[in-house]
């Protein structure tokens, strides 16, 4: 035996580094998945929010659901998220006498894109993200109750 290859030790960083790397790699795959779920989900937050006071200025729940879903759009647009959004309001609000403290309540609903990501195992190609929010419609103004 020659005793050149039993002591040479060439080529083993290559091999010890190879896991590393791609435990490494896998890491930074989750960071930026992490990072745009929580970025859409801050925008999808934002978008109910943006529904619900649209709603909240309406007189009657046909109008309030009609200006909900353009201002949703918009909202995720302005972010940077492309997704088609599903809003649904809660109009009950707009059947309490004038007089009473309501509110109208608006979910936004979106299908968050994880394409680019599928080098990682188990990483879905979409995730569904939604938010709640509610804006209260003014006390004293006068409201065309419906059905909620």
């Amino acid at each position: 035996m020659n005793p050149r290859w039993f002591g040479d030790d060439r080529g083993n960083a290559v091999v010890e580094l190879a896991p590393v790397a791609i435990i490494f790699i896998l890491f930074i795959g989750l960071l930026i998945a992490g990072g745009r779920i929580t970025t859409a989900n801050l925008a999808i937050q934002d978008a109910a929010q943006d529904a619900a006071r649209q709603a909240s200025l309406a007189r009657d729940p046909a109008a309030a659901q009609a200006a909900a879903l353009p201002s949703a759009k918009a909202a995720l647009a302005g972010d940077g998220l492309d997704c088609q959004p599903a809003v649904t309001l809660n109009t009950a609000g707009f059947t309490v006498p004038v007089g009473q403290p309501a509110a109208v309540t608006a979910t936004v609903t979106c299908q968050v894109s994880l394409s680019g990501l599928s080098a990682i195992p188990g990483m879905p190609g979409h995730v569904s993200e939604s938010a709640t929010a509610s804006s209260p419609l003014d006390t004293f103004r006068g409201r065309n109750g419906g059905a909620a």
